[in-house]
């Protein structure tokens, strides 16, 4: 939104149900999908000695992250693990589109023609059978019965705090959509680049696997993890970061535009309205901020640097750049920590990975957003 005023007051509608604060359920609708993750897996990819299930786990990654953000903005997975399948071929037709949504973000007038009378019928639409249209009837229903419920006991989850802090239908459909594309395809992105550079870096999977099974005899960890017993577990805490600097989710330009009045940017005064836009991959790879070894997933730098605390705060505050920053700083930061902090003891507690075609583990490119796909991996239970 470019109104400030209507943006400060939206976004404080929203704010207290993605914080959890008036969510009580949030945690545990994540628990619940890593379970369904967990039994997914059980079900159907354990490989043994004289059976081989090999598992995408780009695509499942993906499953489980839908199901995590549906069910946290209508109330109900849309049951992707379940089903394990590509429901209305969602995965599919966005990501064979994501490159062509970024071209359309970065040249205004190419989104205003596709909004025009002439182009506006292949946009999505609430009738579409597949992709976001379908996704679009799902939500508008969802909402529509939420407020169309005489419930005297309104749902403590995230539609719940939008529908009591005064979200109208519309507004509340829209954030629920908006949740989908920006919750599920980011989340993920960093999932997979966490557990692609973990498998490939023998000493950084073996030491995260221990930390966990260290903390589980110690009794530090529960079953499932709880939010909190993560935000203790520092190498897992610096494996996270590291994923999400390795291959920063949103990796496109990500343009702002400069306010009434300008500004003053690196001593230079910028109009107002130009468009500033910015290299997260660069930054997050930059050797002054990281060290000379930048290019490279090394969790261990997170801990080399706790000895010297205004380094780590300086590292710490770049990687969080890729929630962006201040009044725009994605209100979804705290869920996608919460699934990063659990998803990865869950998975390793119970099972080892290992890459099936090492010397092309993933196919994977940049379209301002990191597309991975045909990341196969062989998974055994776990004997300790």
């Amino acid at each position: 939104m470019r109104d400030e005023t209507a943006h400060l007051k939206l976004r404080n509608k929203m704010a207290p149900g993605y914080s959890g604060k008036e969510n009580e359920s949030m945690e545990g609708t994540v628990d619940e999908q890593v379970a369904a993750f967990i039994d997914l897996i059980e079900t159907k990819y354990i490989s043994t000695a004289t059976e081989y299930r090999p598992m995408d786990l780009a695509l499942k990654t993906q499953y489980f992250t839908l199901d995590v953000i549906s069910a946290l903005a209508f109330g109900k997975p849309m049951g992707y693990l379940k089903q394990d399948v590509d429901l209305h071929d969602y995965i599919k037709i966005t990501t064979t589109y994501v490159p062509v949504m970024m071209a359309l973000s970065y040249v205004p007038w190419l989104a205003n023609l596709l909004h025009s009378r002439l182009l506006r019928g292949v946009l999505p639409k609430e009738s579409d059978k597949l992709g976001f249209g379908a996704f679009i009837n799902v939500a508008r229903k969802a909402v529509a019965e939420r407020f169309a419920s005489k419930d005297s006991k309104p749902k403590s989850d995230m539609l719940g705090s939008f529908i009591r802090h005064g979200l109208t239908p519309e507004e509340a459909s829209s954030e629920a959509l908006l949740q989908i594309i920006a919750g599920s395809d980011t989340s993920a992105s960093t999932i997979r680049a966490v557990m692609l550079h973990t498998l490939a870096n023998a000493s950084s999977y073996r030491r995260l696997q221990a930390e966990i099974d260290n903390g589980i005899a110690a009794g530090t960890i529960s079953s499932p993890i709880t939010d909190a017993e993560a935000r203790q577990l520092p190498y897992l805490q610096a494996t996270i970061k590291e994923g999400l600097r390795i291959l920063p989710p949103a990796s496109g330009s990500n343009f702002k535009s400069v306010p009434a009045g300008g500004d003053i940017l690196a001593g230079k005064f910028i109009p107002a309205g130009t468009q500033i836009g910015s290299s997260y991959l660069s930054i997050q790879h930059s050797t002054d901020i990281f060290g000379p070894d930048a290019e490279l997933f090394r969790p261990e730098r997170w801990l080399d640097a706790s000895e010297d605390p205004a380094r780590l705060a300086h590292m710490a505050s770049t990687v969080d750049l890729v929630f962006h920053y201040g009044k725009y700083k994605c209100l979804g930061q705290n869920v996608a920590l919460m699934e990063f902090n659990k998803v990865f003891v869950e998975l390793l507690r119970r099972f080892d990975f290992s890459i099936v075609h090492p010397h092309e583990a993933a196919k994977i490119y940049n379209a301002g957003m990191w597309i991975m796909e045909d990341f196969s991996v062989r998974v055994t239970r776990r004997v300790v």
